[in-house]
């Protein structure tokens, strides 16, 4: 069985962590098919705008090397200068260059993909709704994107609502990462009769329990910093109202974007630059990331969208107890109640700093084995890996080709 996944985010020249939970997704499911014996060859094959200039209209980074063949191809983001007119070009650059991979996939494979697997919508689902009415290969979509949830929705065009709608409906199945997120797409009617839901992956060998005891009073944000969604000020201004009583409050900001420098005028503006009571450690690896986690009393998260939020498992993985945002689909991840973190309402400035305070003064303890078996069954490479082999398989044996 060959499958060809088509991202729309992926780990790039430009961002190595750019989708990278897509990535974990491709790396569980070859992991999956290798230890178990399944007979299915994986390739990954992106297009996206360049980030920076290019000496030529597009580049290309073939990697056939790897045991997931991945082709990346980039594309000038100006190229007349005229947007509307840069806006069709790009567009005509994006599907060539995905014709131009998958031919050579296909001298590769010495045949065709017998499924593609599509990694959020949309311009991927067109391509892959395309290749289904040419040559018959089913298409699984897999969708994390919060542009569907309520809070968003309003950013869709009707355009986008009415292709988006054909191409779902057309789909071999529909795979979101939540139960929450399939609700949020059936209200816009981007509807299939094959829905499914599997979890994100987390790494659990990385993000693992360390013998160091954690510090106490140490708060950890893991983020992107985009602040109409992630609502990191809300978090900053609770730690300044409760930095008076809890002196050995700290906490530490990893991950980066276009409203950090914003972020970081806030917290020089609430005073918490001066005695380190806020520190802004930029963009980390996976590696740090696990070590941080490892040392906070608690992960916090703020947001007010949210279709999963893989660093809430990646710290439930290594037995931290969560903060974190009662919208989308994390309320899902945090059943029963008071087993895993405590959960807040998004913009409820007052409802986290009674939660921040409760794990202050330890008036809620949660069993750090109890957080990590959690994580290993519900996020482990191999559950999630051999659940899409499963359903892989038997797209395949329903359809002709």
């Amino acid at each position: 069985m060959r499958v060809l996944h088509l991202p729309k985010w992926y780990p790039n020249r430009y961002d190595d962590q750019d989708g990278d939970f897509v990535a974990r997704h491709v790396a569980a499911i070859a992991q999956a098919a290798a230890t178990e014996g399944r007979a299915v060859q994986a390739a990954v094959l992106l297009a996206t705008v360049a980030r920076g200039p290019l000496p030529n209209l597009l580049e290309q980074d073939l990697d056939f090397t790897g045991p997931v063949p991945t082709l990346r191809y980039y594309y000038r983001n100006r190229i007349t200068g005229l947007a509307p007119v840069d806006k069709l070009l790009k567009l005509g650059l994006y599907f060539w260059c995905l014709s131009s991979g998958y031919r050579r996939l296909q001298q590769h494979w010495g045949g065709r993909p017998n499924l593609v697997h599509v990694h959020v919508l949309l311009r991927t689902g067109v391509w892959a709704w395309w290749q289904r009415l040419r040559h018959g290969i089913p298409y699984l979509i897999t969708e994390h994107w919060t542009i569907y949830l309520p809070e968003r929705a309003h950013h869709m065009s009707w355009a986008r609502r009415q292709l988006t709608r054909l191409v779902v409906r057309r789909a071999a199945a529909l795979h979101t990462v939540s139960e929450s997120l399939r609700g949020a797409m059936q209200q816009l009617g981007f509807e299939n009769p094959r829905t499914v839901v599997l979890a994100n992956v987390v790494d659990t060998n990385l993000f693992a329990p360390a013998a160091t005891p954690r510090i106490p009073g140490q708060l950890l944000v893991v983020s992107a910093f985009h602040e109409q969604v992630k609502n990191i000020g809300g978090i900053l201004r609770v730690v300044a109202r409760l930095r008076p009583q809890w002196p050995q409050l700290r906490l530490r900001l990893a991950g980066y974007g276009p409203d950090e420098h914003l972020l970081q005028q806030q917290a020089a503006e609430l005073g918490l630059l001066a005695d380190a009571t806020v520190v802004f450690l930029g963009k980390l690896p996976h590696p740090a990331v696990a070590q941080e986690m490892q040392q906070a009393a608690a992960l916090v998260s703020f947001s007010r969208a949210e279709t999963f939020g893989c660093v809430l498992l990646e710290a439930r993985a290594t037995g931290c107890p969560v903060v974190g945002p009662a919208t989308g689909g994390v309320p899902e991840l945090f059943h029963p109640p008071n087993t895993f973190g405590l959960l807040v309402p998004p913009d409820d400035e007052a409802a986290l700093e009674q939660a921040l305070t409760i794990l202050l003064t330890n008036s809620a303890t949660f069993a750090p084995d109890v957080l990590r078996a959690d994580a290993e069954k519900r996020c482990g490479y191999k559950p999630v890996g051999r659940q899409f082999i499963d359903l892989y398989a038997s797209i395949v044996a329903g359809s002709p080709h």
